[in-house]
């Protein structure tokens, strides 16, 4: 088999370059709010541009052993949870004291394992970052993650299109995942009204989620009309890639081992045990993911902002368009150091464990240029995000008429359609 070492698929989006002199940025968007980059001039853009690339070279031409090492160290100790928290939850139906401790320590550690498995190894791998080992148990191309959604179709949904088109209207489906409405710009609709209760739904059963949101589930009826055959098919065949993968993951962790499980009688604690772990992990994912893309500070960007985007302006769309979640290394290590969210979307295949290690330069960078870091502790994160998830499921304020009469008179208006529309 051979592997490539620096997959191009992966790395297609560092390669944007716009050939054209490109304008002063205005002040103000087209929405009237300010323009956080308006006092940086065409040049200092692409002088920063300059030093990120020298950042990324210093990094990736200093990989090796040490980082495989890492990596592998990681594997092994996620695999030992895993294992450990499988064999002990057998002994769930013992009791001591009232209590079943293996229940709850083999729950701890199945959690624990399965987000190892998805934030510090999965994301990552799928991401190219450890392809230049060319090992090919540890490499995007072969690596099948602990999750619903099929790794193919989460790799071309999140790397090529969201880390390309980080935070712009309309070309973003990663911006409030088609369920949210996360900043004022985007458009309100009485959907949104109900997004405090959609976002604890879409953390508890993420993956399932992501898993339609890759597939584009959402909007199949509306499309589906005008793809010609060659896409239905294709559609059809990622679809029964979905089904065949909630399969496997469902008959491994609610019918196999619950089975073995019927052996020393812990079958119904087996299943709870994995219900609880899979809870855990997509509620975590979840937390993560939003507090590194939706606290205030964070920026969105216009369609037409990005046309002709030269390297040094997709480099600072990455570093406005992220936020970081300060806090020890466990923590770093267990978000899969998407705590450093402004890193990851600069370098999306840098090794993860290097993002520590690069953040004070991309800091002290950012503040050399007058550039806000967005960063704060995962609770005051988490809550600038929910912040937004309640203040954005109402309508932007209007001067000729309250948020109440913007409601009613939108439910008003697609009563009506919904009227003109039925035979």
């Amino acid at each position: 088999m051979t592997l490539a070492t620096e997959p191009t698929t992966l790395n297609s989006r560092i390669s944007v370059d716009g050939t054209s002199e490109r304008p002063q940025r205005p002040a103000y968007k087209s929405s009237g709010r300010a323009n956080p980059a308006a006092h940086l001039t065409p040049a200092q853009i692409e002088e920063i541009g300059v030093e990120l690339d020298r950042v990324r070279r210093e990094v990736m031409d200093s990989r090796g052993a040490r980082d495989a090492a890492y990596i592998r160290r990681v594997i092994a100790v996620q695999r030992w949870l895993e294992i450990g928290g499988r064999v002990t939850l057998l002994g769930s139906g013992v009791k001591v004291k009232g209590i079943r401790p293996a229940f709850w320590l083999g729950t701890a550690a199945l959690s624990l394992a399965k987000i190892l498995e998805n934030m510090e190894i999965g994301h990552n791998v799928l991401h190219g970052q450890w392809d230049w080992m060319r090992d090919p148990k540890i490499h995007s191309t072969t690596w099948e993650w602990d999750f619903v959604s099929p790794a193919a179709q989460w790799k071309y949904k999140h790397n090529v299109l969201h880390h390309t088109y980080t935070n712009v209207l309309g070309r973003d489906d990663d911006l409030g995942y088609g369920i949210l409405r996360v900043d004022p710009d985007q458009k309100w609709t009485p959907f949104y009204l109900a997004q405090p209760l959609i976002h604890w739904v879409n953390a508890a059963f993420f993956e399932y989620g992501i898993a339609a949101y890759d597939l584009g589930i959402s909007d199949i009826t509306q499309r589906w009309p005008g793809m010609n055959e060659g896409e239905r098919a294709e559609w059809r065949r990622n679809a029964s890639a979905v089904l065949a993968k909630i399969r496997r993951q469902v008959g491994k962790d609610y019918i196999a081992w619950p089975l073995v499980g019927l052996l020393t009688g812990a079958a119904p604690w087996v299943v709870l045990g994995d219900f609880i772990a899979n809870s855990t992990r997509n509620v975590w994912a979840n937390t993560v993911i939003v507090c590194g893309h939706f606290p205030a500070g964070v920026e969105t960007f216009e369609t037409d902002s990005i046309e002709g985007e030269t390297r040094g302006e997709w480099y600072l769309r990455q570093m406005l368009g992220s936020a970081n979640i300060s806090g020890s290394r466990l923590l770093h290590t267990m978000t899969g150091n998407l705590s450093h969210q402004i890193e990851h979307h600069l370098y999306p295949d840098m090794p993860s464990n290097r993002y520590i290690e690069v953040a004070p330069r991309i800091r002290a960078l950012m503040e050399r240029y007058g550039l806000h870091y967005v960063t704060g502790s995962l609770p005051r994160q988490f809550a600038s995000v929910y912040g937004r998830i309640l203040t954005y499921a109402l309508p932007n304020p209007q001067p000729d008429r309250s948020r109440w009469q913007t409601i009613r008179a939108s439910i008003r208006e697609r009563r009506g359609a919904a009227f003109t529309r039925s035979p």
